[in-house]
């Protein structure tokens, strides 16, 4: 009786377990789960798990588990997976003004970049985006991209002259390196070490994440800290899977993901101080690397010769005048 007891209890447990989640929710990234993104979209379980009161099981898949950046998004449209968080670059060709943020030293500082996200600039980008079939929920950092070399160290625009510079497909980086003379060479990121190893290019631009990863400082002699664009990532949700909740869940939902991109900002800012330090440690060591920091003298002046290129992307169809300018004036 007791053993029959007991086996009821465990049942009505399980039973009442997979009554209470109502809804499953597969978060699908392409990065390690130890990484800003993927620590987030932990938090963002666990958070949404506590404030759905179990409704919505969420699951996370790190690492491409379920699908690359390339793929999820025709999945989310099919609701295959229901989040996701790729890079700006793969909503190139359903909403280019995403490349609002490739545009060279539009943001003064990472606060006024957050400011700009979170205000009727960042909104508007939103809108477009979920006007296309996929609800955009919120931007999460990966961080400011920063100049590197082997020719000559980056300080002034006049540095970059002739020097060729390994970029993303990207119409306004291409721009970007035409302004101050450089040769931008279209190269993809897993041939960049090599392309500077062997001299193919002599520069190029990366967040501090990515020159550590994948150990672009040990082949570069000069390390510019310059902060002059920004990548980042943007988190999506697949619109019917959105339609099926109500509004209780709905706001559940974007409760959690405030919290979950207020921690990822922590978790990308702390990744990045930890990193630097890693080269700058690597550069006394070695003195192989010299490190330089842009005054905002030096940063006002490449302003000047880069931001010429913003009116040739003031069509709606490219980016936009009215976003470029609302992310000047955002205050």
């Amino acid at each position: 009786m007791k053993k029959f007891m007991i086996g009821a209890v465990a049942a009505a447990v399980v039973a009442t377990s997979g009554l209470a989640a109502e809804y499953t929710l597969k978060f699908s990234h392409v990065v390690s789960a130890n990484t800003p993104k993927g620590k987030a979209a932990d938090f963002f379980e666990k958070r949404l798990e506590e404030l759905s009161g179990g409704k919505i099981d969420v699951q996370v898949y790190p690492s491409s588990q379920l699908y690359n950046d390339n793929a999820v998004v025709k999945a989310l449209r099919l609701n295959s997976v229901q989040m996701a968080a790729p890079s700006f670059s793969k909503f190139g060709k359903i909403v280019p003004n995403l490349a609002l943020f490739d545009l060279p030293f539009l943001f003064k500082d990472i606060d006024h970049l957050h400011r700009v996200q979170d205000g009727p600039v960042g909104e508007k980008l939103k809108d477009m985006v979920t006007a296309k079939g996929i609800v955009a929920l919120d931007f999460w950092d990966n961080g400011f991209k920063q100049f590197s070399s082997s020719k000559k160290a980056l300080i002034e625009p006049a540095d970059a002259e002739g020097q060729k510079f390994r970029i993303m497909s990207s119409k306004v980086l291409e721009a970007q390196m035409k302004a101050v003379g450089g040769n931008p060479q279209m190269m993809p990121f897993s041939e960049v070490y090599s392309g500077l190893q062997q001299g193919v290019i002599d520069a190029a631009e990366n967040p501090i994440s990515n020159i550590y990863t994948k150990k672009f400082h040990e082949v570069q002699t000069d390390l510019t800290i310059s902060d002059h664009g920004y990548l980042g990532y943007l988190v999506v949700m697949s619109k019917k899977f959105w339609k099926s909740l109500p509004a209780d869940l709905q706001a559940n939902v974007k409760q959690a993901m405030k919290e979950a991109t207020a921690k990822e900002r922590e978790f990308a800012k702390a990744l990045e101080v930890e990193q630097f330090n890693e080269i700058k440690k690597y550069a006394e060591e070695t003195g192989k690397l010299k490190i330089h920091t842009l005054t905002a003298e030096q940063k006002d002046a490449w302003r000047k010769a880069v931001s010429k290129i913003y009116p040739e992307f003031y069509d709606d169809k490219l980016i936009g005048k009215d976003l470029i300018e609302g992310a000047i004036n955002t205050k």
